[in-house]
């Protein structure tokens, strides 16, 4: 008897050890920051401090953290949201991603993100429903919000960016402290809006994207990595286009004022929604082929029709992006997009905590700001590429047809 509670406590004592560590110990292998510090200048500095940041792609909500805390990895917290000067970021539901997962081709027979919901110790519904899972992450968002006082702000309307906006340059910040002068110990409000990477978690029912909208969400990525019921992927074994589940989910989105992104998607249904599309759409993150030549990214024809269409791409920090994870390197994908697209077209899309390696994390954005001043943008530019471009096309998008 001995033996075997000496035995049953080694096996708790082992398991406890699992589920404390191995979320962190993960994370930590594939949220990574290499390279830096990247010298910034005094003017970059100053210009960075007024701009209006808005990064379209962060993947934290899938992992074990408290957003509202300061962590010792991965890329994403709001006190290095604040630290970075960020306006609004876009914080994605990764429901699926199959094994092996990689640029070329995958199958949706295998599924990498149950293991980690177990491991994670969500709640069991998350354990076996797509659909529960994004529902998970939206609660999550919501527990944070509602942990930061009134630092972090779930974005569910165009008014609540303009809320957010003034706040951020009037007397709306969060008061910190017990000092008479108030406004001495104020921090800026930061946004948080919740898209879905990948629309496999509707489970092919349509009456789902209205949970989903009723949960918070206002930006949907039709595919990710692999093909599903509504569009083919990049990454694929089909690569199909825009089925007709997935032309009536567009619609429904478009009318309820929920923004559609092809980000993923692949380069057939990238078309078929520029012709379907009456509303401008979004490429959360990615890069360019000019200057990555990956499958992930966008030719110059696909830059000219997203321009056309009226959206916005954002150029993303790593590798698969931009070919080499450097602020110089994604100055340079911008680059060649605004002079294809035009400067009205082009933001941010970092991709930061989706398992990427990246030269530096949200607290140190201004090392962009200094590499697109070194690429030769002027001021207002710079301002239009941080943030500008990204919220106007979010405020736009999120007011229904």
């Amino acid at each position: 008897m001995r033996v075997a509670g000496w035995i049953a406590g080694v096996v708790v004592a082992a398991l406890v050890a699992f589920f404390a560590l191995a979320p962190g110990i993960a994370e930590r292998g594939m949220n990574k920051v290499v390279g830096g510090p990247w010298p910034v200048g005094s003017r970059a500095e100053a210009l960075h401090a007024t701009l209006a940041i808005a990064d379209m792609h962060a993947d934290t909500l899938l992992w074990q953290r408290h957003l509202d805390d300061r962590a010792t990895r991965g890329q994403v917290d709001l006190p290095r949201l604040q630290d970075g000067n960020v306006t609004l970021q876009v914080f994605s539901s990764v429901t699926k991603t199959p094994k092996g997962q990689n640029y070329d081709s995958n199958g949706a027979d295998t599924d990498n993100i149950t293991l980690l919901a177990i491991g994670q110790l969500q709640p069991v519904r998350t354990w076996s429903s797509l659909l529960e899972r994004s529902l998970w992450h939206a609660e999550k968002l919501r527990r944070a919000e509602a942990a930061s006082g009134c630092e972090l702000r779930i974005i569910r309307s165009a008014a609540d960016i303009d809320r957010l906006l003034a706040d951020r340059v009037g007397q709306g910040g969060c008061s910190h402290g017990n000092s008479p002068d108030a406004s001495s110990n104020s921090v800026r409000p930061v946004g948080a809006l919740l898209s879905v990477e990948g629309a496999q978690n509707l489970e092919g029912k349509a009456a789902n994207l209205g949970v989903l909208y009723a949960a918070g969400f206002r930006m949907i990525g039709l595919a990710h990595f692999f093909d599903n019921e509504l569009a083919g992927s990049m990454h694929g074994i089909r690569k199909g286009g825009l089925t007709p589940f997935g032309a009536q989910i567009v619609a429904a989105m478009e009318r309820k004022g929920m923004i559609v992104d092809l980000a993923h998607c692949s380069h057939a249904c990238f078309a078929d929604v520029m012709r379907v599309a009456t509303r401008p759409v979004v490429v959360s993150h990615g890069g360019v082929k000019a200057t990555c030549a990956t499958n992930r990214n966008l030719s110059d024809d696909e830059l000219l029709a997203l321009a056309k269409n009226g959206g916005v791409i954002g150029i993303g920090y790593w590798d698969g992006a931009v070919c080499a994870p450097t602020p110089a390197a994604t100055a340079r994908a911008i680059r060649h997009a605004v002079g294809v697209m035009g400067i009205d077209h082009v933001g941010l899309g970092s991709d930061f905590d989706g398992s990427v390696t990246t030269g530096f994390d949200t607290a140190h954005l201004d090392a962009v700001t200094q590499a697109l001043l070194d690429a030769g943008f002027d001021d207002g530019q710079v301002r239009a590429i941080m943030g500008g471009n990204v919220l106007r096309a979010l405020r736009a998008g999120m007011v229904p047809a």
